[in-house]
C-alpha cells in the first residue's frame, strides 16, 4: 500500500505528514526516515485539512483536531493513543494516568513505550504526557520541541 506524504513548516520544524489517501496516518517530526512505499503527493486527502488545522493550532486558534485519523499498531498502543486524544488542550496527564485509563494501572512503562511509537505526533498529543513528578519525561521529537508545544498551550514546564 502506498503512503502519500507532504511537508508542513511549523514553529517546531518541518513536519512530515503521511496519509493512506483517506486519513492521516502519520505526522513525524524531523528527522523522519522515509519509508520505501512513501510517495510525495501534496494534494492527497486529508492534507489540505491537516495543513489548515495545524496552522490554526500553531497560531493559537485551534484546540482540537478534526482531521480523520487511521492508526496501525497493537491493540494496547491504539488504546493508549485514543486516551491521548482525550487530554484537553492546555492540560497534561502522567504516564500512570494514561495507564489507568487504558485498564493497565501498573503499565506506565508500557504507556511510555506506546507514546514513543505514536505515529501522529501533535494531533495525537503525546506531548501532553509528563512524569508523575511534573517533569517532562521523554519526547520522540526532543524535549525542546515538547516545551514549545506545551508553551503554545499555556502549560508551564519545569
Amino acid at each position: 500500500m502506498t503512503t502519500f506524504t507532504t511537508t508542513v513548516e511549523s514553529p517546531v520544524g518541518r513536519l512530515v505528514l503521511c496519509s493512506d489517501g483517506r486519513a492521516l496516518t502519520g505526522l513525524h517530526l524531523p528527522p523522519a526516515a522515509a519509508g520505501s512505499d512513501w510517495r510525495r503527493d501534496d494534494g492527497a486527502e486529508p492534507f489540505a485539512a491537516a495543513r489548515k488545522q495545524l496552522e490554526e493550532y500553531f497560531a493559537g486558534k485551534r484546540r482540537t483536531f478534526t482531521v480523520p485519523l487511521a492508526f496501525g499498531g497493537t491493540a494496547f498502543q491504539r488504546r493508549g493513543w485514543e486516551a491521548l486524544l482525550e487530554i484537553p488542550w492546555g492540560e497534561t496527564r502522567s504516564y500512570a494516568d494514561i495507564a489507568g485509563r487504558v485498564g493497565s494501572p501498573r503499565g506506565f512503562r508500557a504507556v511510555g513505550l506506546a507514546n514513543g511509537r505514536n505515529p501522529i505526533a501533535i494531533v495525537v498529543p503525546c506531548h501532553r504526557v509528563i512524569a508523575a513528578d511534573g517533569t517532562l519525561g521523554g519526547y520522540g521529537g526532543g524535549l525542546d520541541r515538547k516545551r514549545v508545544l506545551l508553551g503554545l498551550e499555556g502549560v508551564s514546564t519545569r
